[in-house]
C-alpha cells in the first residue's frame, strides 16, 4: 500500500515508541517524543492556514527542528522548501517567492537576511523562530508555539500521491523545485522498506531494525534528508 512518509513514520512510532529516534547536540528524542513535537507543530501550522499542497520553508541548520518541520508538513499533506542557509538576500527572496512559501521555520541566526526580504513576500504567513536571537517582526518563538499546541495527531487522510519538494542547488541558473510523489521517493530514493508493504510488515521491520545513521551533510540537502528517513 502506498503511503505518505508521515504515515510510515507513525507506524514506526507505534511499533517502537520508546526507542531513540533523534540525537542532536544535547537533545535526545524517542520516536514518541518526536511524534508529539511534530504533531504540535502541525497543529500550529494548520491554525495558521497551512494545508494540503502548501509549502513550508525550512531555513535551518541541522537539528531536531528540521526533521520536526518536515514531519509536521507531511502530516498536513504539505511540502517543505529546503533553504540553503548560505543564500544572500536576493537568492533567499527568489526561492521563497518561487516556491510560494506560506510559512517559514528559521534559525534566528539568519533573521537579518530574512528581514531584508520579508516585506517583499506577501504570501509568507506564519514565521517560527528557532533560537534565542533577534526575531523577524511577526515571528513566534518555536518552542512557545509547540507548547501551546495540541500533541494529538492530526486526523488527515494522506496518500502516496502527496508531494515531496526538493530545491536543487541551481548548478545552471537559479535553483529549481523538483517534485516527487511520496510513494516514488520511498521506492526509488529512500528505498529502505525491504519489501514491506503492509503496516504489519513495516511494524515488524521497525521492531527488528537497529541501524543508526549519521547524516553528515546539511539537512537542507536531499542526501541528508533521504539518509534520515531511510533510517526511520
Amino acid at each position: 500500500m502506498e503511503r505518505n512518509l508521515a504515515d510510515i513514520f507513525e507506524i514506526v512510532v507505534d511499533a517502537v515508541p520508546d526507542r531513540e529516534a533523534l540525537v542532536a547536540g544535547d537533545r535526545r528524542l524517542t520516536f514518541a517524543a518526536l511524534d508529539e513535537r511534530a504533531n504540535r507543530l502541525a497543529h500550529h501550522l494548520a491554525d495558521a492556514g497551512i494545508g494540503a499542497g502548501d509549502h513550508v520553508a525550512a531555513y535551518l541548520y541541522n537539528g531536531t527542528e528540521f526533521v520536526e518541520t518536515m514531519l509536521a508538513a507531511f502530516k498536513l499533506r504539505a511540502a517543505v522548501v529546503n533553504v540553503n542557509y548560505r543564500y544572500v538576500a536576493t537568492e533567499l527572496e527568489y526561492v521563497l517567492r518561487d516556491s510560494d512559501a506560506k510559512a517559514i521555520v528559521y534559525d534566528t541566526r539568519f533573521a537579518a537576511t530574512l528581514a531584508e526580504v520579508d516585506a517583499s513576500l506577501p504570501k509568507l504567513g506564519a514565521r517560527l523562530a528557532v533560537g534565542d536571537g533577534e526575531r523577524v517582526a511577526g515571528s513566534t518563538a518555536y518552542e512557545e508555539a509547540l507548547a501551546a499546541a495540541s500533541p494529538v495527531r492530526p486526523q488527515i487522510a494522506r496518500t502516496g500521491d502527496d508531494l515531496y519538494l526538493l530545491y536543487t542547488g541551481g548548478t545552471t541558473g537559479m535553483p529549481k523545485g523538483v517534485m516527487w510523489r511520496h510513494a516514488d521517493l520511498v521506492t526509488a530514493g529512500i528505498g529502505n522498506l525491504d519489501g514491506a508493504t503492509t503496516a504489519e510488515e513495516q511494524s515488524e521491520r521497525a521492531r527488528a531494525g537497529r541501524d543508526r545513521q549519521l547524516p553528515a551533510c546539511p539537512l537542507m540537502h536531499g542526501a541528508a534528508q533521504w539518509t534520515t528517513f531511510g533510517a526511520v
